[in-house]
């Protein structure tokens, strides 16, 4: 499936018109679902469970230690603090469809 991309980038609009097209149902309609889809994986994420969506891939959060790093612009030593981030795992069937699309 193809999708009305704009500037390569794809948005959440972009998302919910392709599943409008593909399941005919109102967009309002179609908003809420997607928009409920993202808040279930945010709150899962906030609470440090991974997501897992089979045949794309897994997202988990990720704990980033403290580190010592440089202001580029003085030069001067900070201290870069600990964080959380997010991380994603492509699926093998997410892969192989990379590989093919080249």
């Amino acid at each position: 499936m193809s999708l009305p991309l704009s500037d390569k980038v794809l948005t959440k609009a972009d998302i919910v018109a392709a599943v409008q097209n593909k399941l005919g149902l109102p967009r309002k309609i179609v908003t809420m679902m997607v928009n409920d889809l993202f808040d279930i994986m945010k709150d899962s994420l906030e609470h440090g469970d991974a997501v897992k969506v089979s045949g794309f891939g897994n997202f988990e959060v990720k704990e980033k230690r403290a580190r010592r790093g440089r202001n580029p612009q003085s030069g001067e030593e900070i201290t870069i603090s600990a964080r959380k981030v997010i991380g994603f795992k492509p699926s093998q069937v997410l892969r192989k469809a990379l590989r093919e699309a080249d």
